[in-house]
Parts: C-alpha cells; sequence; structure tokens
C-alpha cells in the first residue's frame, strides 16, 4: 500500500544513520501487513539531539528507534521511561503521545531473541566489551536471565565503572589494553562496541587466552562478518552477528509504533541480500 496523507510515521535516528538496516526491515513488514505507514531513516547529529528530538515529539510522528550514539540523550529527553529504560539508563525507543515522550528499550530483549541463552549456564561469566547503551541493555538483559557474573572492559575506563555500578556491582573490571585477560574465565565473549562497524577499526582480541571453546556475539551488524567474529570462528568459537538482536529489538518497536504483530516473513533473508548487495 502506497502511503496517504493520514499514515502512520516514525523513523531511526542516529549519527551516521545510512548503515541502518531499520527502514528496510520495518518498510517491508509494513508492505507486508497492508498498512498505511512510513517509516524512515533521521539524521540527528550529536549536538542538537536533545533539542531536535524534542521538536520532533511536537509533530506527528508515532516515535522512533534511536541508535548510536544518541541512546542515553534519548532517556534523558523523555517525559515517561519504562522501568527497564530507567534500570538500563538508554532508550532505543521514543513514542510520541500529545507532545509527550515515553522512552523505552528493547535491545535487551532484542539480544536475547539472538543468542541461545541455553548454550551457557547462570554460574558462567560474560565478558562484556563497551559501556555504552548496547552494553547497558544487553548487562541488564543478561543480569534478569540470571547470569551474574561477569568482566566489564571498556577504553573509558570510567564509563565501565559508572556501568558496574548502576547494574553489576560484583562486576570484574580490566583495563581495554588488557581485554584479553578476561578470555581466561569467560563462556560468552559480547562485543558491544561499534568496533567493527564499516568504516571503522576491527576489534582485535588474541583468542589464544581462552580456556574454553566460547560463544561469541557482536552487536555489530554491518559487515555481518566483521574482523572480530571472523577471528573468532577461526578459533574454533561459534560466532553470532548482530543481525538477529536488530531484528529482535524491531519487533516489540513494530508493535509500538503501529498497534499490531509484525508479519510472518522471513526478514533475515532480505536484510542478508541487501548487505551482500550492498559489499
Amino acid at each position: 500500500m502506497r502511503p496517504s496523507g493520514s499514515a502512520r510515521v516514525a523513523g531511526v535516528a542516529g549519527w551516521p544513520i545510512s548503515h541502518s538496516l531499520s527502514p528496510l526491515m520495518m518498510s517491508r513488514w509494513i508492505e507486508a501487513a497492508g498498512l498505511n505507514a512510513l517509516y524512515a531513516p533521521v539524521a540527528l547529529p550529536p549536538d542538537a539531539a536533545a533539542e531536535i528530538l524534542t521538536q520532533i515529539s511536537a509533530t506527528s510522528l508515532v516515535g522512533l528507534n534511536i541508535t548510536l550514539p544518541h541512546k542515553e540523550t534519548a532517556l534523558a529527553v523523555a517525559h515517561e521511561a519504562t522501568p527497564r529504560a530507567r534500570a538500563i539508563g538508554a532508550a532505543n525507543l521514543l513514542t510520541f503521545r500529545d507532545g509527550r515522550i515515553l522512552a523505552d528499550n528493547t535491545d535487551g530483549e532484542g539480544f536475547l531473541a539472538a543468542i541461545d541463552r541455553h548454550a551457557f549456564d547462570d554460574s558462567e561469566e560474560a565478558l562484556v566489551l563497551g559501556a555504552g547503551g548496547a552494553a547497558r541493555a544487553i548487562l541488564h538483559a543478561l543480569a534478569e536471565a540470571g547470569l551474574t557474573r561477569f568482566t566489564l572492559c571498556n577504553r573509558d575506563r570510567g564509563r565501565a565503572e559508572r556501568l558496574a555500578s548502576d547494574l553489576a556491582p560484583r562486576a570484574r573490571l580490566i583495563d581495554w589494553d588488557a581485554r584479553n585477560d578476561g578470555l581466561a574465565e569467560a563462556s560468552l565473549v559480547i562485543n558491544a562496541t561499534s568496533l567493527g562497524m564499516a568504516g571503522r577499526e576491527d576489534l582485535a582480541m588474541n583468542w589464544d587466552r581462552a580456556q574454553r571453546r566460547l560463544s561469541v556475539f557482536d552487536s555489530v551488524y554491518t559487515p555481518l562478518d566483521t574482523g572480530f567474529l571472523t577471528s573468532a570462528r577461526a578459533a574454533g568459537h561459534m560466532g553470532k552477528d548482530g543481525l538477529d538482536m536488530l531484528i529482535g529489538q524491531g519487533r516489540p518497536s513494530f508493535r509500538a509504533f503501529f498497534g499490531q504483530e509484525v508479519p510472518d516473513l522471513d526478514i533475515r533473508s532480505v536484510l542478508v541480500a541487501a548487505l551482500e548487495g550492498a559489499s
């Protein structure tokens, strides 16, 4: 259905935004559902993000997904927030109602949908690399799922310390240059940084430090085969890209924007084809 003047309009905001597959994913779902709706990318400069988000909330848009680097700003501008968004300290979903902004965070839900939760038990340890919005959502989701042992590592140690204080007070912290030391105790290793994303340097690891076969997750999905994942798989570990996390966080966002469930569609194949066509 071609959108008409009464279409419900939503989008995704970030900086940069050209890499995002959310517009393709949401547009395919909208088409399959036969909705009078539109979903578009919004380039949101960091120095004006709060002001622009506040202005957008007064328009006819029903909401926005929020991506790098605005997830903490998105929570800060909200008039209301769900308990999980408050606990995480970041939001990837804003809905607008009568000029007011409601914040939520579906990233953790997407992460748990992407990984094999039964591949590790609650006594094992997760090494989380990063301390931004994605790391916060993933750490919160793992803790809610019952995991209690964490090692946190970030290029800015102060941010890692704040993350631990907020969500995992018993976590072990290690310096960025010593990140390979965290592999010895870990069963699950997560790249929650933007390293490896197209145009950015790879996240290099020395997998020889691992004492067992690891489950390795990369929140990056452009490209699907990052240097982080490629090296992990070459070392015999199980590597999982971030595409299913994108899809998993998008499902509740679609419900919030358009008031219905995602239609039955093999959206991963659509997104993989788009990535392969762009390479």
